[in-house]
Order: C-alpha cells, then structure tokens, then sequence
C-alpha cells in the first residue's frame, strides 16, 4: 500500500507541464478558493482508499506572494486501513499568477513511519530548500530547472492546459520535485472520451504520462487520466498498472467549483 500511495502521488504530479519561460503569468478561469474534491481509490470493487483535495477559502501568502493554499489528505480505508494504515498529507502554496508552487509541505504517515519536512521554492534562483518541521533548520538546497511542479501544484497547473488546441499523438514535455528528485516525463494526448460517472457521462480528454522507469509501474505507459472537456478541467478518472496490481482512482465528490459541471 505505500507503493500505491507513491504511485498516486507520482500520478498527481503527472499532471504539470514544463513551460521554456523562466517567469510567466497564467490566466485561467478553472479553479478559485473554497473549491472542494474528493476520489476514491479501489481495487475493482474494493474501497482501498480515498484522496481529498481542498482549496483553503482565502489566499494566503507565502516568499511574498499570493498564493492558494491546497491541501491533499491520501488515506486507507476499510480493510485496507488494517493491514497497511496510511495518512499522508500535502499541502502546497500556489502561487496565483505563476501556478507554481512557492511553499510546500509533507507529512507522512505509512505504518511505522512518519516524517514531516517543508519545502521552500525559490524561482528566480531555480532552487528548493529542505528544511525539518521540528527546528525548522535547513536540510538540503536542490538546483532545480525553470517552473518545476510539486505533487499538489501539478495538479492545478494541468487544469489550465487548452488540451483541445493539442493534437492526437502530441507529446509535451513534463517535469516536476518529489522527495529530493527531479521527474522527467512526457505527457500525452490521446483524444477525446465520453466517460462515464456515478454522475453521468461527461465528455473527456484522454491523457497518457509517459513515465520514467521506476519499480511502482508496470512500464512507462501505465498510467491513463481523464480530464473533463469543459471550464473545470477536472481529472475524473485515473487507471494506475502497478506491479503490485491495478488501482483505479474516481470522482466521488466535488463542491465549490468555479464553473458548473455538465454531465449527460
């Protein structure tokens, strides 16, 4: 179970592109504060665990800039939470303008163990800084390349992606940090999908990330998202092929949006 929680939070990550500018501005109109989602992750029709997203319901600030604050809650349930219990939470400061991350931070709790760290983005210097939650003292100092993503902020920067403007087959560079490294992959468009929900069926991009080797993945290709076709650009679904078997993550409940969701 703590590969699979690795693996989703390499699949959260999955979702953020990198931009050849060193600075920028991006403009969307997908998400705001207060917004609200909740999916559940399962082994067929085993409820195995659930990751909850939140946006707080102000902004807040952070290296001076404003920024939403985002916090995503992963945990196991049911009989999953007997053998394995995990509660691993993440919480970013996006900054409003770059959609890039400016602050970030883990806690983690997998069996036995447990470990807390922050993360503070430097992107005009391209470094992150490591620093301990117990006496806030500095760990480690990354170099890092231009508008890196972390596990939460990748997530936001993949909802303000035009998909419809891209190509069937086209590939785009992508790259983000998650515990100490940098990930390098490929993200690629496979089309369009009428998907079907527990809340209908709602029309989708089809997404593959193109994944570096790793031992949590069947092979580079074993991940598949789909991201709604509509204001919100919400991942809807997710198919993870691990080695250790298949976990499939849903939409189980979403509030607060920014625009409304339309399902057939």
């Amino acid at each position: 179970m703590k590969k699979t929680f690795f693996a989703i939070s390499l699949l959260f990550t999955a979702m953020s592109f990198k931009s050849a500018e060193k600075e920028r501005v991006i403009e969307q109109t997908s998400f705001t504060t207060g917004e609200h989602i909740e999916y559940r992750v399962h082994y067929g029709f085993v409820n195995a665990a659930e990751a909850i997203v939140d946006v707080d319901n102000k902004f807040q600030n952070a290296n001076g800039r404003q920024c939403y604050k985002v916090n995503i809650v992963a945990r196991t349930v049911g009989m999953t939470d007997w053998f394995t219990k995990v509660r691993d939470v993440w919480t970013s400061y996006i900054d409003t303008a770059m959609i890039l991350p400016q602050l970030f931070y883990q806690k983690k709790e997998e069996g036995n163990y447990k470990n807390e760290q922050k993360i503070v983005f430097n992107h005009a210097a391209n470094t992150a800084k490591q620093y301990d939650i117990d006496d806030d003292n500095e760990k480690k100092t990354f170099q890092l390349p231009n508008n890196v993503q972390d596990v939460v902020s990748g997530y936001y920067y993949l909802r303000t992606i035009d998909f419809s403007k891209m190509s069937v087959g086209e590939s785009v560079p992508v790259i983000f940090f998650f515990e100490g490294e940098v990930y390098n992959m490929r993200l690629k468009y496979r089309g369009k999908e009428v998907l079907k929900t527990k809340f209908g069926k709602i029309n989708t991009f089809k997404i593959t990330p193109q994944l570096p080797k790793n031992n949590f993945f069947q092979d580079e290709e074993s991940v598949k998202l789909w991201v709604t076709d509509d204001a919100n650009k919400i991942p809807v679904r997710a198919e993870v092929e691990l080695k250790i078997g298949a976990i499939t993550l849903d939409l189980r409940k979403y509030a607060g949006l920014r625009n409304e969701m339309r399902f057939n």
